[in-house]
């Protein structure tokens, strides 16, 4: 049976995950609130805010079209490692872990959406990562992933508090996370956890606000499954 949840891509779509209700997974001690599915429920195109709880463990499985993670509170471990909050995941396809947590965690889980076996694997605590200046004047971005022979670039930015960006416009298409503060633009303000989707070709006019920390990818959006 297929499945879809904000599968229209060509619709902006904005989701306030702090307003949805956490639902159980097929593991008991793992919930998550989906924000976006095309395909059958446990294996299709998904992207999820995840909880684990303390001393949560998950079955050891593969990846197909691979797995982004975003480690967003708490340490979220597997047999590669103890991956704390601030930590960016890349697991391509190919890449097999039996996942868990100690302590539990929540992390934002991109699943299925990264075709090709030529994709590197990332590992990096973003903190290590230095803060670039952008052409923007208040806002710094540093780069988690980009690969030749692939349209996907996913980053962070930061907004300084009153920085207004220019008219933002997306020819590929981007999706953006709040990781915290508040993104301010004509459709409203967005707190932590708010996604949005914008089609290809399409723009928003951000407005100043208290300052923002963001996920953002750009052209990812050729790798995702329609439900239009």
């Amino acid at each position: 049976m297929h499945e879809s949840l904000n599968g229209d891509l060509t619709i902006k779509v904005c989701v306030d995950t702090a307003s949805i209700p956490w639902a159980p997974s097929p593991s008991r001690t793992v919930w998550r609130k989906r924000i976006h599915l095309v395909g059958p429920p446990e294996s299709g195109q998904v992207t999820s805010v995840v909880r684990y709880e303390p001393g949560s463990t998950f079955p050891a499985h593969d990846h197909p079209d691979g797995e982004e993670i975003l480690v967003l509170e708490g340490v979220f471990s597997d047999e590669h490692g103890d991956w704390p909050a601030g930590t960016y995941l890349l697991n391509p396809e190919g890449f097999r872990h039996a996942p868990f947590s100690e302590d539990g965690c929540v992390l934002f889980v991109k699943l299925r959406q990264l075709p090709g076996r030529e994709r590197r694997h990332v590992a990096v605590q973003t903190d290590t990562l230095p803060w670039e200046p952008t052409s923007t004047p208040g806002v710094e971005s540093k780069v988690l992933y980009e690969q030749a022979g692939y349209t996907d670039t996913m980053r962070m930015e930061r907004w300084a508090t009153g920085a207004a960006p220019s008219e933002s416009k997306y020819s590929g298409g981007a999706e953006i996370f709040v990781i915290d503060g508040v993104l301010s633009n004509e459709l409203g303000q967005h707190g932590a956890g708010s996604w949005l989707r914008f089609p290809e070709g399409d723009k928003h006019a951000p407005s100043p606000d208290s300052g923002c920390t963001l996920y953002v990818k750009t052209g990812g959006l050729r790798y995702l499954d329609s439900a239009e």
